[in-house]
């Protein structure tokens, strides 16, 4: 089991898919797989983006003084800080 998509098992392969999908879909299928590729590109570069604006962000975040939640009403008064 060197290479199951080297000669014949290639060919094999094609045949396959031909007969199940038809020539007819074949040229739609690949563009649809094509747009496919191409957001899940667009998308993984927005991420990237994402996390590089998101890195400088707690960068500058990590200065400011921590927000207190409010206390919860059925548990009775808040207990004083220091």
């Amino acid at each position: 089991m060197s290479n199951l998509f080297a000669g014949p098992h290639l060919w094999i392969l094609l045949i396959v898919i031909l007969l199940l999908f038809g020539a007819a879909k074949l040229p739609a299928l690949a563009k649809s797989m094509g747009q496919s590729a191409r957001i899940f590109k667009g998308e993984m570069k927005a991420m990237k983006e994402d996390d590089a604006t998101a890195g400088t962000a707690t960068s500058t975040t990590a200065d400011v003084a921590p927000v207190e939640k409010p206390a919860d009403p059925k548990s009775g008064p808040a207990a004083p800080t220091p």
